[in-house]
């Protein structure tokens, strides 16, 4: 099929699912949660966490290829990291590196099989960093073309491999956004409408997550619909109960040995606004650094098992809302299903 057929066809689908959402919800209903190896019951992903990586390169979109790296290097070096996070407890693990920085499917799917995680991957594109990682086309093909292409992948698989995505990843700068980002916002709209993917967009800060839920309610999508990705990044908290009372998902996801006690403060903050049930927590750790000799620093994904989840336990929290942070939330914040307002 050529790239005009190809275009019309799925740009066709895309409208369709949005004019007919209990068409893609009643699909999606069959398969709950998509992970690399197919679909996934909520049950089936117990401890998850819901924001980490395997590998990432910052070359840029435009000179962005697999050929900078070689797959069993990049193999041998994750495994051991996610083999020891496995027996921790982890039971899912949702890599967020998007299309043109660093999502190998292939890879993906080889670490699952090896290790038994659970492993999630993503559609969509990623605008921020002044949009470097975006390829030429997200500038010249409108909205509803970019979701076209992404709603294909969660139809037909990724570049061919049969595999699908779990969520979209998209991200913006901080506020006002470019019209660029804008458009990248207003496609994974489109997008969710029609697959029911979950969106996580990488934000800048609270403005710009305000300006996001204006762009997904222009298309009727619910805040649901949306996880806040790096809300740690805005240092007033009052936006992060906001959002959280508009229904958007909350992701403080930079935990690491440094930044154990604030996190535990945020946290702590939302429980007292009655809000836990709208937070994620993760450590965007990892990754195999590509140009780096054998990846670099690659950052072990333990954190959470051995400093965080002593802190919030030492800090009052119950094991009920432990549960609910990192097992009962990623189940339904990830859950494949249409959210209109």
């Amino acid at each position: 099929m050529n790239r005009r057929k190809f275009i019309h066809k799925t740009i066709a689908t895309v409208a369709t699912a949005a004019t007919f959402p209990h068409v893609t919800a009643a699909r999606a209903a069959d398969e709950t949660i998509i992970g690399v190896n197919g679909p996934l019951r909520p049950r089936d992903l117990k401890f998850t966490l819901t924001h980490e990586h395997v590998l990432a390169d910052f070359i840029g979109a435009e000179k962005y290829s697999r050929d900078r790296y070689v797959a069993d290097e990049v193999f041998a070096r994750a495994l051991p990291f996610l083999q020891d996070v496995k027996k921790r407890g982890c039971v899912t693990f949702i890599d967020c590196s998007p299309a043109y920085l660093g999502r190998d499917v292939l890879l993906l799917k080889r670490l699952a099989d090896a290790t038994g995680l659970n492993i999630i991957t993503n559609t969509g594109y990623y605008g921020a960093v002044e949009e470097r990682f975006l390829p030429k086309h997200a500038y010249t093909e409108t909205a509803e073309q970019l979701a076209a292409r992404w709603t294909d992948e969660f139809h037909h698989g990724i570049e061919g491999t049969g595999i699908r995505p779990g969520f979209i990843k998209t991200s913006v700068d901080k506020a006002p956004l470019t019209n660029t980002q804008r458009k990248i916002i207003d496609s994974a709209a489109l997008t969710h409408l029609a697959t029911g993917l979950t969106l996580a967009v990488h934000t800048g800060n609270g403005n710009a997550a305000r300006e996001q839920l204006v762009i997904l309610a222009a298309r009727g999508v619910s805040p649901a619909a949306r996880i806040w990705v790096h809300a740690q990044n805005e240092t007033d908290k009052a936006y992060h109960v906001e959002a959280a009372r508009k229904e958007s998902w909350v992701s403080f996801d930079g935990v690491n040995p440094e930044t154990v006690q604030e996190n535990v403060e945020r946290l702590q903050n939302m429980k007292k606004e009655k809000l836990l049930h709208r937070v994620l927590v993760s450590q965007d750790s990892g990754w195999y650094n590509v140009g780096e000799p054998n990846g670099g620093n690659y950052k072990d994904y333990n954190c959470i098992f051995t400093q965080f989840i002593p802190a919030l336990k030492a800090n009052g929290f119950s094991q009920a809302e432990l549960d609910m942070l990192f097992i009962a939330n990623p189940a339904s914040a990830f859950t494949v299903r249409v959210r209109k307002l």
